[in-house]
Order: C-alpha cells, then structure tokens, then sequence
C-alpha cells in the first residue's frame, strides 16, 4: 500500500483519486497514519464482508443457543 503525507494527497488531489482506484492509498498526517482513501468498490466489498461476518455471528450464537452452548455472565466475567 502506498503512503503519502496530507500535504502530498492535497496537491495532487486528481492523482490520488486516480490511484485509489487502483488500490487502497494511505495518507499520513505528522508522521501518523491517518486514513486510508479507497475505490467505492473496494469500500462497498469490505462493507458486505463485514456484515457476512456478522450475520455468520449471529447465526452461529443462534445454533450455540439452540443447543445449550451457553455461559452465565458470571461464569464469563470470572472466566476473564
């Protein structure tokens, strides 16, 4: 993954976006890094894996449910 400094991403704005589109790029600001600009495509992908996550989650849990594969709040936190 590319990096550049904010002042780099803001004096070649056209540049970056260009470039996003290819691959993800990293913008650091006071030598930290800050964001990361991507394609609308790359976002809108990562978003549907995180919600398959969660939906595989919440299915999971169900079945854990269902089977009596349950801890008490309890047990957990003494577990911690």
């Amino acid at each position: 993954m590319n990096t550049l400094t904010a002042n780099d991403a803001k004096r070649n704005f056209g540049e970056l976006l260009l470039n996003a589109q290819r691959e993800p790029i990293k913008i650091s600001k006071n030598s930290k890094d800050a964001v990361v600009v991507m394609s609308i495509k790359d976002y809108e992908e990562l978003e549907t894996m995180k919600a398959e996550y969660v939906k595989h989650c919440f299915e999971s849990a169900k079945e854990d449910l269902a089977q009596g594969n349950v801890v008490d709040g309890e047990t957990f936190l003494n577990a911690l």
